[in-house]
């Protein structure tokens, strides 16, 4: 058992006739299983066509209805995202991966409004994506870095989920699923929704949850972690010496009216019980110890 994607997800590119789709859509498809996996692309303006065998459709409903499809991934250009978001939403996938980066903020508000009591689940946007390691991978993460293992990963930051999985690797730990939920202010999945789904999860042992600067998903995430998680979660926070009142990255990365601190961050984190590194190199190092 993984979450969220397994061998089994069947999987829609939206965007995959541009050049950034067609490169990301050729090596997940190279990736454990996922020449299988594969099995669509959308884009109005050229159904009919193929990408290296994988068929092209006028609307995600149409190549759900055709191909069985139940998961999306987008690489559409910022102006026209949130409705392709939409239209996923609206075509009742299971899973939506938005990987764009620089949606308008009022964009995925209006997005966020009309998903509400909708099934489909959302993963970013402005993320890398999400990988079952050996099994299937949907985004932009490198495949050969990652080895099915028992350990979860959740990431607001791209760069350092990677990091993560590197150190992990090291010390033999492979992962049972990793996602990036991106560091967008408006976004999908939270930190909380992933642990609830790995807290459930049969394969997963143990937690490594990395934050950083802005908002208070963080929080939100480590007081459930007191009450609620029944396996060990360690955790980063990225963005110690940031300056005050300055965005960092990330649209999200920004402290307001004192919150979001990665100070206050830590200490939430640590009163909960979520032993946390101030060091970004240790974090491997850290989830082993909790074993």
């Amino acid at each position: 058992m993984s979450i969220l994607i397994n061998r089994n997800s069947r999987v829609m590119t939206q965007g995959m006739t541009g050049k950034t789709g067609q490169f990301h859509t050729r090596m997940c498809r190279d990736y454990a299983n996922g020449k299988a996996c594969f099995v669509a692309g959308v884009n109005p303006r050229k159904p009919g066509e193929n990408f290296e065998g994988i068929p092209v459709y006028a609307s995600v409903k149409e190549a759900k209805q055709q191909t069985g499809a139940n998961v999306s991934v987008l690489y559409v250009p910022p102006a026209f995202a949130a409705a392709a978001i939409d239209e996923a939403v609206e075509a009742e996938l299971d899973l939506v991966i938005c990987i764009t980066e620089g949606i308008p903020v009022r964009d995925m508000i209006r997005t966020r409004y009309k998903m509400q009591n909708k099934k489909t689940r959302l993963i970013g946007p402005n993320c890398p994506g999400i990988i079952t390691p050996d099994e299937i991978k949907i985004g932009i993460m490198p495949g050969y870095i990652h080895k099915k293992g028992r350990i979860g990963v959740v990431s607001r930051s791209g760069t350092l989920t990677y990091e993560a999985v590197a150190q992990l690797m090291e010390l033999g730990l492979g992962q049972s699923t990793c996602i990036g939920i991106g560091g967008d202010p408006v976004n999908g999945l939270k930190h909380l929704d992933v642990m609830k789904l790995f807290n459930d999860d049969d394969e997963t042992d143990a937690v490594l949850m990395v934050g950083e600067i802005g908002g208070t998903d963080e929080e939100d995430c480590a007081h459930w972690v007191r009450d609620h998680m029944r396996k060990p979660v360690v955790g980063f926070i990225a963005g110690v010496t940031a300056p005050p009142g300055k965005r960092m990255g990330h649209a999200g990365a920004i402290i307001s009216g004192g919150k979001g601190t990665a100070q206050e961050k830590i200490e939430v984190m640590e009163s909960c019980g979520i032993r946390v590194t101030h060091n970004p190199a240790e974090m491997g190092k850290l989830l082993k110890s909790v074993l």
